[in-house]
């Protein structure tokens, strides 16, 4: 006698820890818990994540007209 199968629930690694996560019935995700939550917010809130600047090779003179440029 065989028993159905049940299609595995695709998992992914929790962007803070690492371990697998899942996206249906986790109200933490993309996190696999509320820790893992808590722990990347703070990094935020403590500025620890920043979009890089960007380099501008050119620098803008007041003294010239917008044609030269």
């Amino acid at each position: 006698m065989t028993t159905p199968s049940t299609p595995a629930i695709p998992s992914f690694p929790c962007p803070q820890c690492g371990k697998p996560s899942h996206w249906t019935d986790n109200p933490s995700r993309p996190f696999c818990s509320e820790r893992c939550k808590l722990i990347d917010l703070g990094a935020w809130a403590n500025e620890e994540y920043r979009v890089p600047e960007r380099q501008t090779t050119t620098r803008y003179d007041a003294n010239q007209d917008d044609d030269e440029v």
